[in-house]
């Protein structure tokens, strides 16, 4: 597993390489200007759209525009905002935040750009069952250049790229996360979680794009609405910090973050790339895979479902995971301190680590601590824990922060050591089993701001794990039951909807092969996205022999799930961003030509907007 976390790393930093981010920042920069900063008609006439002005049923299409818009952000609006957000910041610090925002703005202009250039090569022969997206615009594309085997070679490509990004950022993060929070705050088993994610996602996904369109309609205004009120009672609890907070975002944003507590600190470019990183995989801007979602519209004007995709990465990043941000940093818990520090007179010994066997490992370092102490006041305020309770959990992962080897990311010799909190042999307290890390020297334990020895035992919250803890510091219980909820919606939502973004790309491969056959395939298809949910929630156990006498989750910490994720985001972005460079002028002629026929009169005008229920619910369009 070791060899295939290497490969995977290496390929990730040539995929999602400074150029890549480079090459995206342009692309929005471009499209931003030729549009003529066209989120602003993304805010205005987009909302009209899908409010329902625009609808009518005589159009091509399976679903309306609101539940395009509820499909493709029940893709986007999800696990991304709530563990993608806190990786970004537990890793990047601060500043992260500040360029997620500047990728949701840029991302506004890549999404009506990238859904309008499916739009205009859809395929409608069959109007209620229409097929669109990257691999389908470039196909077309290129046929009409007369190089129609080049185009299809291409959408192949992307296609590939597609399904991976399909089983990492659309599945295994979701599963991932949800497994791990369930886990950590009630104890299910996470192979319980991963059987009935399995069946959830299973029953919704063989009904197709219109119970897919139907349950995300009711399912993502539910969940956002739900969660944007808590995180903001959170805020207003915490109203008096939000300027300060302002203020660190902008000021870590062009200058290092100092460590402080959990947080090891971070250069600028590092929060740049984790904020830049975080807001793609989150909002999907020039990934590619939401056009294939608005490519289900009823509509017969390309340009007016790109608008409304243009709401995306506003609704996304800019409100949910800025308020989602503002509740990790107002809270503490990105630097929080410890849940206890070891007493003076417990020993804390760092030594060479061993291998099962008792041979000593060369490089190796692990630390030899005494039994836990009780949790600190405040954590076990946090976690509820009843009186007498010492607050710890069975299984659960902590950290000590020492010196070892230098940073790059961060420019300091600081470095967590993990382990897992177990109880004794005797069941009476609570002890922790260290894992090891790599120094070529001896480490130290770290010393604080005054002189004294760092003997602090750290929670490591992963992901979704770190939101649920930071609403639990200003009131407990909330995170346990918001931040679950809302895993467990959000991953449903997500994995539904990416797993229709497989499906087409799996037609488009094999839709020559005749209906039939095409069917059996997609069934296939879907049997085996369903069944990796549940693998990996096993692999989210602490079930695999370690190599050391003991045993570990194949996915297990946040970097591990970070570098799954990172390909999926990685390989969809080298493919799509061509693609949109290349067919780029083609949305833009239509989406001015569109605007200057509205503004002279010639395209038929809005109608009353319907019932918001029917909207809703799709009847404004039977």
């Amino acid at each position: 597993m070791e060899n295939i976390n290497h490969f995977i790393e290496s390929l990730n930093g040539i995929l999602f390489s400074q150029w890549t981010v480079y090459a995206l920042l342009l692309t929005g920069v471009i499209f931003t200007v030729w549009s003529g900063f066209g989120q602003f008609r993304a805010l205005t006439h987009g909302v009209a759209v899908v409010r329902g002005k625009y609808d009518d049923k005589n159009d091509p299409g399976a679903i309306n525009h609101f539940q395009a818009l509820s499909a493709a952000l029940s893709a986007t609006v999800g696990l991304g905002n709530i563990g993608g957000v806190a990786l970004a910041v537990a890793l990047g610090g601060p500043g992260a935040v500040f360029w997620m925002w500047i990728i949701g703005i840029l991302g506004m202009a890549l999404k009506m750009t990238e859904v309008t250039q499916s739009m205009l090569y859809r395929n409608t022969s069959d109007p209620e069952n229409p097929h669109g997206g990257p691999m389908f615009v470039v196909q077309g594309g290129f046929a009409k250049w007369g190089l129609a085997p080049l185009g299809s070679f291409i959408g192949g490509i992307f296609v590939v790229t597609l399904i991976i990004s399909a089983i990492t950022g659309g599945n295994m993060f979701q599963a991932w996360n949800v497994a791990d929070i369930t886990h950590t705050y009630f104890g299910v088993s996470q192979v319980i979680t991963g059987i009935i994610l399995t069946v959830v996602v299973g029953l919704v996904i063989i009904g197709g794009i219109k119970r897919i369109g139907n349950v995300a309609g009711k399912i993502v205004p539910f969940m956002c609405v739900t969660y944007v009120l808590a995180a903001l009672f959170v805020i207003i609890m915490k109203i008096d910090q939000v300027p300060e907070m302002f203020g660190l975002i902008f000021k870590s944003a062009f200058s290092p973050a100092d460590a402080s507590g959990a947080f090891l600190g971070g250069t600028v470019g590092y929060a740049a790339m984790w904020g830049i990183k975080r807001a793609l995989f989150s909002s999907e801007a020039g990934q590619g895979s939401s056009p294939i979602a608005h490519s289900a519209a009823k509509t017969d004007q390309p340009v007016r479902e790109g608008v409304v995709a243009g709401l995306e990465p506003f609704i996304d990043t800019i409100v949910v995971c800025t308020l989602t941000a503002l509740v990790i940093l107002s809270s503490g818990a990105y630097n929080r301190g410890s849940e206890v520090d070891l007493p003076e007179g417990s020993p804390i010994a760092i030594v060479q680590a061993t291998d099962a066997d008792g041979a000593v490992l060369d490089g190796k370092w692990t630390i030899e601590t005494d039994v836990l102490p009780p949790m600190s006041k405040e954590s076990r305020r946090i976690r509820q824990a009843a009186e007498g309770q010492s607050g710890w959990r069975e299984g659960e992962t902590v950290f000590m922060v020492i010196n070892g080897n230098k940073d790059d990311n961060t420019n300091l010799t600081l470095q967590r050591i993990t382990g897992t909190v177990v109880r004794n042999d005797d069941d009476t307290a609570w002890n922790v089993e260290w894992n090891s890390i790599d120094a070529e020297a001896m480490p130290t334990m770290r010393t604080n701001d005054d002189g004294t020895v760092d003997r602090g035992i750290y929670g490591d919250y992963a992901g979704a794990s770190l939101t649920a803890y930071a609403f639990d510091r200003v009131q407990p219980g909330l995170g346990k039951v918001l931040v679950t909820l809302a895993a467990w919606l959000f991953a449903v939502s997500t994995m539904i909807s990416w797993s229709y973004y497989g499906e087409q790309g799996i037609y488009y491969m094999f839709g020559r092969m005749g209906e039939k056959r095409t069917g059996m395939i997609v069934m296939i298809y879907k049997v085996i996205y369903s069944l990796l949910i549940l693998l990996t929630c096993v692999a989210a156990m602490a079930i695999f022999p370690d190599g050391e006498g003991g045993t570990k989750a194949l996915i297990g910490t946040d970097a591990e799930l970070d570098m799954w994720t990172t390909l999926g985001l990685g390989v969809m972005l080298v493919a799509n961003i061509p693609i949109m460079l290349v067919f780029g002028s083609q949305a833009m002629a239509a989406y001015h030509k569109y605007f200057r026929d509205m503004k002279a009169g010639l395209d038929e005008g809005p109608h009353d907007a319907p019932k918001f229920t029917d909207v809703v619910e799709g009847k404004d369009v039977e």
